[in-house]
């Protein structure tokens, strides 16, 4: 997994609390009923189901903070999501005519 962070370029919790992780929602079925699940797959074990959308986006939101406070609290180093595409391409050159 990740490692402990040395403190020197830890930025604070709140930084990570708004940073924008990805987010994954479907519809599984568990024992004959029909469930949403989401999760931040960039950050490990957060995961959330409920029966509506707007109910596991709220129960994953809490997974989330939490799952920051632990690894921060561990001082364990927390992911950060790679840059949208659009910023990748921008940033290339473009090829040699």
């Amino acid at each position: 997994m990740s490692t402990p962070m040395d403190g020197s370029d830890r930025k604070p919790l709140a930084y990570y609390e708004s940073v924008p992780y990805l987010l994954v929602v479907e519809s599984v079925e568990r024992g004959g009923e029909w469930l949403r699940r989401a999760e931040h797959p960039e950050l490990p074990g957060c995961v959330a189901e409920a029966h509506s959308a707007l109910e596991v986006l709220d129960r994953l939101e809490q997974e989330r903070l939490r799952v920051l406070r632990q690894l921060w609290d561990c001082g364990t180093a927390i992911p950060v999501p790679r840059p949208p595409l659009r910023e990748l391409r921008a940033s290339r050159s473009p090829p040699a005519t």
